[in-house]
């Protein structure tokens, strides 16, 4: 209620004891602000019918409890129309499952160990498709050097191509597991870390384009405790990667990435030409010295709670009412790219105040908008410029300058600064 004192949100996700220098947590639910269970319910018409408008303005004023956020989530990222009914929401939601259940029972054919409760951390077949009878992998999986697995394997003759590659990438899945969120006490839990890989390996099948790469852990850990249902979790993480699947795509000469960070650089010169100046002296016009920022979403900056409030900031300000409909195209076809939906014109009222830049100002380049986190990071630079400028001798300082934020920004000023940056650019591109 008006008036009630801010309550913190640490207890929601719980911090192994041992932990102690993990970021302190600047987010708090606070009465009147925070979208609450009574306003979230408030918001659907008797039919199911969504007010996306008035949730964007409410989380965008002091973020989602953190009770409902999964549930929250899947909206802001696409995976319901906020004009579809309880009863087609319900329908589209058994249908994933069924289909997730489909694709998970197919890759458990291939390797046995999926949906069993394990997981794997070192090779269990060599580059051309040979098993490897590994001791470690042996103890992980239960699977002895006489199990049906590998004599089937043996048997089978030679592998398909696609296949290799993708019982290749299940170690390293398995290792990148085993490090993300371990100050966590939810995933001291192995049915926790095992539910995680198992997502992250039907998604490394099914994404035939770009597969599994380090940083999709931590960017799918979060779901995992916020929703119930493990198919849930997977459609949420596959609309998370619509928007960021790019960033991980590689041609063998270059990391998709690398067009934010050109973006990145063409911001900063303009926002800060001195500071970009300076950076090009040494050595970091690549700006490569932010990937790790735009990758994982700032998961390294913030705290673990903080940096959920601020991806439901940058998404509640990113929001396109048409991103479902987009979204709804065949699989792995339909990233989020401007001019590309049809029909009648969408509403600026139902957009994230982001979006209603973008479409006011003509904010896009040509891939399409450019997403709040490159803005993000430009704030973050242009906070720290007089810093980077007078103290940066080389890249490594340039490093440890940046690193020296983790536990020091606040999600909403952060948005608000990338909001101002974002304005005075597209101002500054108009006069061009």
């Amino acid at each position: 209620m008006w008036g009630a004192p801010a309550e913190p949100a640490d207890s929601y996700y719980q911090i192994r004891p041992e932990c102690t220098d993990v970021p302190n947590t600047r987010f708090k639910i606070k009465p009147g602000k925070t979208l609450s269970v009574r306003k979230w319910q408030a918001a659907f018409t008797q039919e199911g019918f969504l007010d996306m408008g008035k949730t964007l303005n409410r989380i965008q004023r002091g973020g989602i409890h953190p009770t409902i956020r999964g549930e929250v989530w899947e909206f802001l990222l696409g995976c319901y129309d906020p004009k579809s009914t309880f009863e087609e929401r319900e329908q589209i939601r058994q249908r994933r499952r069924s289909q997730y259940a489909s694709w998970k029972q197919e890759c458990k054919q291939m390797f046995p160990v999926i949906g069993s409760g394990g997981f794997i951390t070192a090779p269990v077949i060599t580059e051309k498709g040979q098993p490897i009878l590994d001791p470690l992998v042996l103890q992980e999986t239960n699977l002895g050097e006489d199990s049906d697995f590998f004599k089937e394997l043996e048997s089978r003759g030679p592998l398909d191509k696609k296949v290799i590659q993708w019982m290749l990438t299940l170690h390293q899945i398995g290792l990148d597991v085993n490090r993300t969120d371990r100050t966590l006490v939810f995933y001291e839990k192995k049915e926790n870390l095992s539910k995680l890989w198992d997502i992250l390996a039907l998604y490394a099948w099914i994404d035939n384009d770009v597969g599994y790469c380090q940083g999709m852990s931590d960017l799918c850990s979060p779901m995992i405790m916020l929703l119930e249902d493990e198919a849930d979790v997977f459609w949420c993480f596959e609309r998370l990667m619509r928007r960021l699947r790019g960033n991980f795509r590689s041609t063998g000469r270059s990391v998709g990435v690398e067009a934010q960070l050109t973006h990145l650089a063409s911001i900063t010169q303009i926002i800060d030409p001195k500071l970009h100046h300076h950076l090009e002296n040494l050595g970091g016009g690549d700006y490569l010295f932010a990937i790790r920022m735009i990758m994982v979403q700032f998961r390294r900056e913030f705290s673990f709670c903080d940096s959920l409030y601020l991806w439901e900031m940058m998404w509640a300000l990113e929001y396109d009412p048409e991103m479902y409909s987009l979204y709804e195209e065949p699989e792995f076809e339909g990233e989020k790219t401007e001019g590309s939906s049809k029909g009648k014109p969408k509403s600026i009222k139902q957009c994230g105040k982001y979006e209603r830049e973008n479409m006011k100002n003509g904010g896009n380049s040509a891939e399409g908008p450019l997403p709040i986190s490159v803005f993000l990071v430009a704030s973050v630079l242009k906070d720290k410029s007089s810093k980077l400028m007078t103290e940066a001798r080389g890249l490594d300082d340039v490093v440890k300058i940046l690193n020296d934020i983790t536990g020091n920004l606040d999600a909403k000023k952060a948005c608000a600064g990338a909001m101002k940056l974002h304005k005075k650019y597209l101002k500054k591109q108009a006069k061009k």
